[in-house]
């Protein structure tokens, strides 16, 4: 497979004190990070173009500071997750972007894809790879467009979630947002009875998904207890594969021709071969969608969370950084210069209470 630096395997209002102080996340023995960096990120372009002058996808990019939203994602899971068992999935089209940001850093694994065939594929991907290194591994996905403030309070709820996995190996538990508003441009998940419990409350059943809906059904979501979908979530590695060979069976069977050639001159031709004949999936509506039995939801504690999707949610997080980005800086590009690629009003989504 392709090789970049990496080892390649082919404004929000100040948060009221709690009373407990999150724990400092400890290292996680037998988990595996995917970290998903392959999109293109089309919807803050506009934003990118005019900040930094080039089209790189949002993930490569220091909105919020000196590092890019990929770098900042992996030295978040970095403090939980060791380096060696950190794995990134990207495109072959990223590769000039990826050298820049592992070439002074130590590497995770790099997994490049000849093309974009969506988030099942990337994840499902990721998985396969990850059962030739180590079968009984507990995953957990995260995507590498996220803003999380209180990064220790949402580690030690990660390290819960995966204490849970490993007692109930059977189960994918979805992480949701506690929503403060009735936001549109989300995904909502409602949570159903209750099957295990961590500190921040309970692990649900899953019982449906609504995607992006109009404001009145947001707003009923939003009373009647419903989370917003992070798309970040853990399991262990035999339930990931078999969602794969239930629900996405073709990607699934594409995947597995590739194994044959695990290690050999041929492995990048059949990569090759298999995405070119490969679907175009999405993860969630592929899988997590059709609510199967062993869907789970943990509700994450009270954090500023984003997934810095569109250039107003940008502009209304970096608003709020104690150190606001240089882009932000007086005389420079500030927020009401921008104006031309926010969708509407400076939103203040994301806020934890």
């Amino acid at each position: 497979m392709a090789k970049t630096g990496a080892v390649a395997i082919e404004s929000l209002p100040d948060l009221k004190p709690s009373n407990r102080r999150a724990a400092r996340p400890e290292a996680a023995p037998r988990m595996w990070a995917v970290v998903l960096a392959g999109g293109e990120g089309c919807r803050l372009k506009p934003l990118v173009r005019r900040l930094f002058g080039d089209e790189r996808p949002k993930q490569y990019v220091p909105l919020l500071g000196p590092t890019s939203l990929l770098r900042a994602t992996l030295d978040r899971v970095g403090r939980l997750v060791p380096v060696e068992r950190t794995l990134v999935v990207s495109q072959y089209d990223h590769s000039r972007y990826l050298d820049r940001e592992l070439v002074d850093f130590a590497a995770p694994h790099v997994l490049l894809q000849p093309e974009n065939r969506g988030t099942g594929t990337a994840v499902l991907y990721a998985a396969h790879t990850i059962r030739r290194l180590d079968p009984d591994a507990i995953v957990a996905v995260f995507p590498s467009d996220h803003y999380i403030r209180e990064e220790d309070a949402f580690l030690a709820h990660v390290a819960e979630v995966s204490g849970f996995v490993e007692r109930h190996a059977e189960r994918l538990v979805l992480l949701g947002a506690r929503p403060t508003s009735p936001e549109t441009e989300y995904g909502w998940v409602r949570p159903g009875a209750a099957i295990g419990e961590t500190n921040a409350g309970p692990i649900c059943r899953v019982q449906g998904f609504l995607e992006k809906p109009e404001p009145e059904s947001a707003q009923r979501c939003m009373s009647s207890g419903w989370l917003w979908n992070t798309f970040a979530f853990v399991t262990s590695l035999p339930t990931l594969l078999g969602a794969g060979h239930e629900l996405l069976p073709e990607v699934d069977d594409r995947l597995s021709l590739i194994a044959a050639f695990s290690g050999s001159r041929h492995e990048g031709w059949a990569v090759r071969q298999a995405f070119s004949m490969m679907p175009t999936t999405d993860f969630s509506r592929g899988i997590l969608e059709r609510c199967p039995p062993w869907l789970g939801v943990s509700k994450l504690p009270g954090l500023v969370w984003s997934d810095l999707g569109t250039p107003r949610r940008v502009v209304g997080i970096a608003s709020t950084l104690p150190m606001q980005p240089l882009w932000m800086a007086p005389g420079r590009r500030t927020a009401s210069a921008l104006a031309s690629v926010l969708e509407g009003p400076v939103a203040h989504g994301g806020r934890r209470r």
